[in-house]
């Protein structure tokens, strides 16, 4: 079995015993992303069909933006590209993307996982969900600290949701974010990798 088995939230609640809520938990500041980013952005949105496909979306959007947050960061975390995260034959796969804690013994091995993020394929955010918290209860399992939260966020380019799994309990992000205000989105992201 693979993260991406699991066909959405429930799934993953009944397996494995998880409690759900909404409430806000991400108070972004408005941040402006670096000039360079926003000229190379609005280029790429000009002249490229950003959505026409998920290769698309994750290399003009999705990767770069995280990339972006990952610079204000790199001294304390970890930024993975299709890194393989394994906990047991059911908690098994490969996240899109990760943020974990810096290891001291350098980039190239692995530490506690922090923030998974998932592209929602085909726009399909039930699954997304499905998908990211199962990687959520796996990250969790790794850390060997179920007090410590992890994040997650389904995205498919334009729009951001954020959630959170701390012991038993997945709480979904009320508000939602959009590269269309990316000030807004650029500080939810800050906010959640701080």
């Amino acid at each position: 079995m693979a993260f991406s088995d699991f066909k959405n939230i429930a799934d993953v609640q009944k397996k494995y015993q998880i409690k759900y809520q909404e409430e806000n938990f991400i108070f972004p500041q408005k941040t402006e992303p670096p000039d360079n980013f926003l000229q190379e952005l609005d280029f790429y949105q000009k002249n490229i069909d950003v959505f026409s496909s998920e290769a698309s979306r994750s290399e003009v959007i999705i990767s770069p933006l995280l990339r972006e947050i990952y610079k204000r960061h790199y001294h304390n975390y970890a930024f993975w590209i299709q890194k393989s995260i394994s906990w047991d034959d059911v908690l098994s796969g490969t996240p899109d993307y990760i943020f974990s804690t810096k290891s001291e013994l350098g980039k190239t091995v692995f530490e506690k996982p922090i923030v998974i993020v998932v592209e929602a394929k085909k726009n399909d955010f039930e699954q997304g969900w499905g998908q990211c918290l199962a990687e959520l209860v796996a990250s969790q399992k790794i850390n060997d600290d179920v007090q410590r939260p992890v994040y997650g966020i389904v995205t498919d380019g334009n729009l951001w949701q954020f959630g959170r799994l701390e012991t038993n309990i997945f709480t979904r992000n009320i508000e939602n974010f959009t590269i269309d205000k990316l000030s807004r989105l650029y500080g939810a992201l800050d906010y959640l990798v701080q």
